[in-house]
């Protein structure tokens, strides 16, 4: 099977006792129709009915999820959830028919906002719908405008181990009085994004996005295999490219020396790159070894197929000009994580008051930003602080931030600019 493309790009000449080898692996789908699914998705929707949605929100809400039914193609299956106090199946799973849209809009309608916000609910009656079909695409988008309640977060953990491996779930927060970390922490366990709509009359636009991704995917249950030689340990990996996912913790270990990390699903053209970081015993000069070996597994019905594979290289040696040359690649996506976490910190101290080191990282931000070329970033950067220099990093922070601009940031820091090939 020749679908997939792995290419590994690292410098492998290390300093004499050096243990650790880093490298970055691109992965593209060349060619994914019909590998590793039964060829049906099931798209979800769960939108906010708590009383915080009442007016504009609840009506946009409700609104944007009746024109995404009407956008889903005859031969995908879809449901509806209402979540408040407990998730509502406004819609149960059902072919996008005629008429089960029609029934579901109906239903749709006649949702009101009342009560708190219990997500795990959500979640719960979401792992239900999805379960009728084990080998489909399943993509559940889930859009909120407020808080979880705090007696639901120890329903929510177990819940999030529940779901997991399950379905990829899409997460929105419209407007600016919901929590970031609550958000990132569901769609970081169940491989989506997180994201804000800093207006209700957004809605419409970012779910039509999201079902266009969704119904581009076509292949499930893959899993990036990284085996390593006895006495190594991977130190992390994670994708880079789109955005950053540490994937570090979430392996699987199927034998020793394997760990399996999910990717989540795959679509046409689509292209991914992931940074390695193994700790290996330490050689002399002139030793050679297989650092590790990457490799895309794809499961159709129980039955593992490798579709790529890569290998990862260390090389000691005494030459200083072969030992300092940083790989490019590997260079620029430990920059967008240090930009990422400069941005991170310095809304941080911002929050907290502290203006000269809200001010120092911030513009570290933006001179990371502009290094890499990571215009979007910059863009956001540019509605907190006001830039001086980019090159040099010198800015002044803004006199008033309106806080869906410091969210919109802090959402979008993990969202990378890809390296061009030379």
């Amino acid at each position: 099977m020749n679908q997939f493309k792995a290419e590994v790009f690292q410098n492998a000449y290390l300093p004499v006792g050096s243990p650790e080898v880093n490298a970055i692996m691109t992965v593209t789908v060349e060619s994914a129709l019909g590998l590793g699914s039964t060829g049906d998705k099931v798209i979800g929707v769960i939108f906010d009915a708590s009383g915080s949605m009442e007016g504009g929100k609840i009506h946009a809400a409700k609104d944007a999820t009746v024109r995404l039914i009407w956008m889903l193609p005859a031969e995908t299956t879809f449901f509806v959830i209402a979540g408040g106090e407990h998730g509502v199946l406004m819609a149960p799973l059902a072919r996008a028919t005629s008429d089960n849209k029609q029934a579901a809009i109906a239903a749709i309608k006649r949702v009101k906002a009342i009560g708190g916000t219990c997500i795990s609910t959500w979640l719960g009656r979401a792992l239900e719908q999805f379960s009728l079909m084990p080998g489909a695409i399943r993509q559940c988008i889930l859009l909120t405008d407020g808080e979880n309640e705090k007696e639901d977060e120890p329903l929510l953990d177990s819940m999030l181990n529940a779901c997991e491996g399950q379905f990829q779930c899409e997460c929105r927060g419209v407007g600016a009085d919901w929590k970031i970390e609550e958000l990132r922490k569901i769609s970081a366990r169940l491989l989506g994004s997180t994201d804000i709509i800093t207006r209700p009359d957004l809605i419409e636009a970012d779910f039509k996005r999201i079902l266009e991704q969704a119904l581009n995917k076509d292949v499930s249950d893959v899993a990036l295999r990284l085996w390593t030689p006895q006495g190594a340990r991977v130190k992390f990996c994670k994708q880079v490219s789109p955005d950053i996912v540490d994937l570090t913790g979430r392996a699987r270990q199927p034998a020793p020396q394997l760990f399996d990390y999910p990717t989540g699903a795959w679509g046409k053209a689509e292209s991914r790159d992931y940074h390695f970081c193994i700790e290996v015993n330490p050689g002399g000069a002139g030793d050679e070894m297989l650092a590790g070996r990457a490799s895309l597994v794809v499961t159709t019905s129980g039955v593992e197929s490798k579709v790529a594979e890569a290998r990862i290289l260390a090389i000691w040696t005494d030459d200083e000009s072969k030992s300092t040359r940083l790989d490019r690649r590997v260079a620029h996506y430990t920059g967008q994580a240090d930009l990422a976490q400069s941005i991170h910190d310095g809304l941080d101290a911002h929050a907290r008051g502290d203006e000269e080191t809200a001010t120092a990282l911030l513009g570290k931000a933006v001179r990371l930003a502009y290094e890499s070329g990571n215009e979007a970033t910059t863009r956001l950067l540019r509605r907190v602080v006001d830039v001086e220099s980019e090159e040099q990093g010198t800015v002044r922070l803004k006199r008033q931030v309106a806080k869906e601009d410091a969210m919109a940031l802090e959402t979008r820091s993990t969202k990378t600019a890809r390296l061009s090939r030379p």
